[in-house]
């Protein structure tokens, strides 16, 4: 049963049953086509043929005489219609269309007049155009007919009117028609069904060719084959399609070596967090248990040094979170700038004046260099100090006593070129391409870091939220270090 219910359900099996039923649909409509059109060709083709029947007959007799319907002259005619073709009704006309007198074999007429309209065209064309006129025997029924004028001395006193299918007639040729009929039915009926299997079979197998293919690779991809794909050859929507399975069975395992990537990356990050969260937390822990346990033994001095290397630990635990959610805020996609117009000369002195009393307990000369006339830009003004203090955190933490930090910015056409350079160590080169990634660590003897590696991260990240670029260059010869933010001028900042 499952397997049947599969057959049925395949799409083989679908496209063969839709197409037997189009080329059934198509026998039966081709054999009523058929049936109709030569029946009218029949009709037609004995019209033409009879054309001049009624004009005939007017040369061999007179149907009025003196204005008056000639009986004699109905007479002969009823002789004549038995042994040439009983086949044909007489009807004898007024102008009007009024049946004045017939000639029928079976007395069946059921109308005193029919329409002349068909009359005259008939006349008009001469016969050489099909027109079907009244059936007088059948009220709205329409047959074919010839006719003729009648006058006399210039006068018209009417019409000969001659049905050429009487009902005789037409019962034995719808009895015949409908065995016919039936015939070319159940021929036709026959054909069809052979030639929809015959060709259901061979077009639906060479159809559906490609889609088994394509169902094929689906399926070993579902159950693992990663490397399975569609060969397609030719063009057209199958093929299209074939290209669009692979194209999408690339990405997904981009994808997923992203992931895997990702996956490690997150498990290096957990692995260098952890330890950067222990180192403090164990400072902490070792001091104040100390304290504790040695308290009277201590003394005042002892027990100060102990509590400033408590506090100094304990901010940069507090540190190393607030950055781990800052980060994380920035990574959000529900993150919004807030942009502002503010002065870059403002801005910059601003920020030289929060780390001025920091360098001079180091030792270290902080110098800003401003191009005169700086233009305006607009940012998130929050983030972007964020960012600077970052880079003046870093330059702070790496530059040595008596050594030297610049502040610089300076403006073209349509960028603001702003850096922060510091003396020291330098960075090795082949470090450089990592230094804003989250996961990268660095020894504490580099310049350019803090350690875990937050601070740049977050610098890069809201340089990112800005659409702006971020460079770094060292030069361990020269013993020197720069980031450089490069801004769009009153860059209109969208919501990310």
């Amino acid at each position: 049963m499952t397997s049947l219910r599969t057959i049925r359900t395949s799409l083989a099996w679908r496209l063969s049953a839709a197409f037997f039923i189009i080329l059934i649909l198509l026998g039966v409509s081709y054999v009523l086509i058929t049936a109709k059109a030569s029946q009218q060709y029949y009709s037609e083709t004995t019209q033409r043929l009879n054309a001049h029947v009624a004009e005939h007959l007017l040369h061999e007799v007179k149907p009025f005489k003196d204005g008056a319907v000639n009986e004699d002259a109905l007479g002969q005619i009823m002789h004549a219609m038995m042994a040439v073709n009983p086949a044909v009704e007489v009807y004898l006309l007024d102008p009007e269309g009024k049946i004045l007198s017939f000639v029928v074999l079976e007395k069946k007429v059921r109308l005193s007049n029919v329409s002349i309209d068909p009359v005259a065209d008939f006349l008009n064309t001469k016969g050489e155009k099909f027109i079907l006129g009244d059936d007088p025997r059948h009220p709205g029924g329409q047959t074919i007919f010839s006719a003729a004028r009648i006058e006399e001395d210039g006068l018209l006193l009417g019409y000969v009117y001659m049905v050429l299918a009487s009902e005789k007639y037409e019962t034995i040729t719808d009895a015949l028609a409908s065995s016919y009929f039936m015939r070319i039915a159940s021929e036709s009926f026959l054909i069809s069904l052979i030639a929809a299997f015959a060709l259901g079979i061979g077009l639906i197998y060479l159809l559906t060719r490609n889609i088994r293919k394509l169902a094929a690779a689906v399926r070993c991809f579902a159950d693992g084959d990663y490397k399975a794909r569609v060969k397609v050859s030719g063009k057209g929507e199958l093929a299209t399609l074939g290209h669009t399975f692979n194209k999408m069975a690339d990405t997904i395992l981009a994808n997923m070596e992203e992931i895997k990537r990702a996956d490690t990356l997150r498990k290096e990050l957990v692995a260098n967090i952890s330890h950067d969260l222990r180192s403090p937390m164990a400072v902490i822990h070792g001091y104040i248990e100390t304290l504790m346990l040695k308290s009277e033994k201590l003394s005042e001095a002892e027990r100060m040094k102990y509590m400033e290397i408590i506090l100094r630990s304990s901010d940069k635990l507090k540190r190393l979170v607030s950055d781990l959610f800052e980060l994380s805020q920035l990574e959000s996609k529900n993150m919004v700038l807030e942009p502002e117009v503010f002065s870059v000369e403002g801005f910059l002195r601003s920020v030289s004046d929060e780390y001025t009393l920091m360098a001079q307990a180091q030792n270290v000369e902080i110098k800003v260099g401003l191009e005169k006339h700086l233009p305006t830009i607009s940012a998130d003004g929050h983030l972007m100090h964020r960012a600077v203090q970052n880079l003046m955190d870093n330059a702070l933490k790496f530059t040595p006593e008596n050594g030297l930090i610049e502040l610089n910015a300076h403006a073209d056409k349509n960028q603001l070129h702003l850096s922060v350079s510091n003396s020291g160590e330098g960075i090795p080169e082949e470090e450089l391409s990592q230094i804003f990634n989250r996961n990268y660590t660095m020894g504490a003897s580099s310049s350019g870091s803090d350690g875990a590696g937050l601070g740049l991260a977050i610098v890069k990240k809201i340089i990112d939220l800005h659409h702006a670029l971020i460079s770094v260059k060292s030069n361990e010869a020269k013993r020197t270090t720069t980031f450089e933010i490069i801004l769009p001028l009153r860059q209109q900042v969208s919501p990310i």
